[in-house]
């Protein structure tokens, strides 16, 4: 990428970095009791990134000390919390009836530049947390003056999105993970948690997902890559994620204005530079030992084997072409979109031919093994590169595995699984006992989504840090079944997947108005669609019987059967009731 369009963009983001703006909210403590050693112990409920406003007593006249933390342990705030889970302290020297913000000094990491993302300097310092406890409060002194002020995106609307189903555990995941996006846009872009507030490219895009389903603000998504075109990160398999962002962004806006002037630095996003003329991505030691990521935390990796032709490495490089020749096409650049997809598909030989090991159906990790992870399956089962005829195989050996991944790897799994009509697999991993689980999440009693699935498998894990949050946008795109299939959400696809659910219901937020489903399955299956002006649905339904029929107003309509799905032959507008019955 040329100075000039690094300088452009170093211009642009300074200019715009806060037009998806924050603002601090008030909330009153959820429990506020006095202990035994006369140490106030106050609960806000859930974990946000903020700091104190209170009204100091009329008495007060010595020192006081304010505990803030993440984490509590018997009752108490844990003052030694693993990894980095945050506790801090301030100390104040209170004057008598005066207001004021009381909060830790900042915490030097995450406020080193140029990488970090600043709060506003009149904020004072933020950081997160659920619990105070505060030292040298006067003995019967009122405490109705303790604010705690939480940054959130201003644009947040909590009646955006919704989702509720049979299984009251997978509603409690919605909810954390709904929550933990909200939590995370305390800095106007999407950053990586506490430890460093840096923005990653996987990670933002992860957080854009879930936001898109969570709320309609569009804006934090394009400030957000407007910062990581001027401060990029260093995984191989980041760079991609820059094109799925504005890809993303075009299908949930329709909007080519925004990517006409980005379309040319895109371009280096691509790892064109590292292709061998069978258009395979080649990795060189330094990228292979370093790089190229695969997965978060390394012990993550399923002992994926890294080779010269990696591929997951490849698997990103063919997903980012194709999603590119479709914004070259979007743009008005016919040549290019004809070249991308023609690239696509000579790699895309060569990727299957290479890497698919032709007696098992399954991918190996990378040329000169036959090491077989699971992330050298699920990523290409995710971006639909897979054969048709290896779809089964690929799809058994990923369900097979398991979790066998990180947090934000499980974001693909979880897209592999669902992608193949694997809805029931794909929930009990989300909903298994053990550590390595949602469901440990929402258990665990936290309030914002982890790094990682436990601190045994990433000891200096943030407990604050949206890419664990997948749920946000895995459970409305497949078990209420809606997703975009053109720019701008003009025309949707509604595909219910059920598992062993047998009612879910929500609200899916789009730029034409809200989109809301309720589905029940019982002995059959109905589907109620309520559709804002100008949008159309092409519907499809699920079928366990071969002389179901699809049956709206009473009156059987066109419907071909695909697998255990009925695809309705017409797209549909405005409000509908649909059932499927013999």
């Amino acid at each position: 990428m040329s100075c000039k369009i690094l300088s452009f963009f170093a211009l642009f983001f300074l200019a715009t970095v806060h037009a998806a703006p924050v603002h601090l909210v008030d909330e009153k403590p959820v429990t506020i009791k006095t202990l035994e050693d006369g140490t106030i112990w106050i609960d806000f409920g859930k974990v946000s990134f903020g700091n104190l406003r209170l009204v100091l007593p009329k008495s007060a006249g010595v020192n006081m000390k304010f505990h803030f933390g993440e984490k509590s342990a018997e009752g108490r705030i844990d003052r030694k919390p693993p990894g980095t889970v945050r506790y801090a302290v301030a100390e104040i020297t209170p004057k008598a009836g005066e207001t004021m913000v009381v909060a830790p000094p900042a915490d030097k990491r995450n406020i080193q530049q140029p990488a970090a993302v600043l709060t506003p300097a009149e904020w004072g310092v933020v950081l997160p947390f659920r619990w105070v406890e505060i030292e040298g409060w006067p003995s019967g002194e009122s405490t109705d003056g303790i604010i705690r002020q939480s940054a959130f995106a201003s644009t947040w609307n909590d009646d955006a999105a919704s989702f509720e189903s049979s299984d009251e555990t997978l509603n409690r995941i919605w909810e954390l993970c709904k929550y933990s996006i909200k939590a995370t846009t305390f800095a106007g872009v999407y950053v990586d948690g506490d430890r460093e507030r840096i923005s990653y490219e996987a990670d933002a895009y992860l957080n854009q997902l879930s936001h898109y389903y969570s709320d309609s603000d569009a804006q934090m998504a394009r400030d957000t890559y407007d910062r990581l075109m001027a401060h990029p990160t260093w995984p191989t398999e980041w760079a991609p994620h820059m094109v799925f962002m504005a890809h993303a962004d075009w299908m949930k806006t329709g909007d080519a204005e925004w990517l006409r002037p980005r379309y040319e630095a895109l371009k280096a996003k691509l790892l064109l530079e590292r292709a061998g003329e069978d258009g395979l991505i080649r990795s060189n030691k330094e990228q292979q030992n370093k790089t190229d990521i695969v997965d978060w935390p390394k012990t993550e990796r399923d002992g994926y084997e890294f080779k010269e032709v990696n591929t997951v490495v490849n698997a990103f490089h063919l997903a980012a072409v194709s999603k590119m020749a479709e914004i070259a096409h979007a743009v008005g650049n016919e040549a290019d979109a004809k070249t991308y997809k023609e690239r696509f598909t000579k790699t895309l030989e060569s990727f299957n031919k290479q890497l698919l090991i032709a007696d098992k159906g399954i991918y190996r990790d990378g040329t000169g093994t036959n090491h077989a992870s699971s992330h050298a399956n699920f990523f290409p089962l995710a971006f639909g590169l897979a054969p048709e005829a290896n779809r089964k195989s690929v799809s058994e050996y990923v369900a097979k595995k398991g979790m066998a991944c990180s947090v934000y790897a499980a974001q693909y799994l979880m897209e592999a699984l669902f992608s193949t009509g694997r809805d029931k697999e794909a929930l009990a991993l989300i909903l298994a006992d053990g550590d390595r689980s949602w469901k440990h999440m929402v258990n665990s009693g936290t309030t914002i989504t982890w790094e990682a699935w436990d601190q045994k498998y990433k000891p200096n894990q943030d407990w604050n840090h949206a890419w664990g949050a997948a749920p946000g946008n895995l459970l409305p795109r497949f078990v209420l079944g809606v997703e975009a299939i053109t720019a701008g959400w003009k025309v949707i696809r509604i595909a219910p997947q059920t598992g062993d659910l047998t009612f879910a219901k929500g609200k899916v937020p789009s730029p034409l108005g809200s989109v809301k489903i309720d589905w029940k399955h019982d002995t059959a299956f109905h589907l109620e669609v309520e559709l804002p002006k100008g949008m159309a649905a092409n519907i499809e339904v699920p079928s366990s019987k071969p002389e179901d029929k699809v049956w709206i107003a009473g009156k059987e309509v066109a419907a071909t059967r695909v697998g255990s799905q009925l695809v309705l032959k017409e797209a549909l507008k405005g409000s509908v009731s649909i059932s499927v019955k013999p």
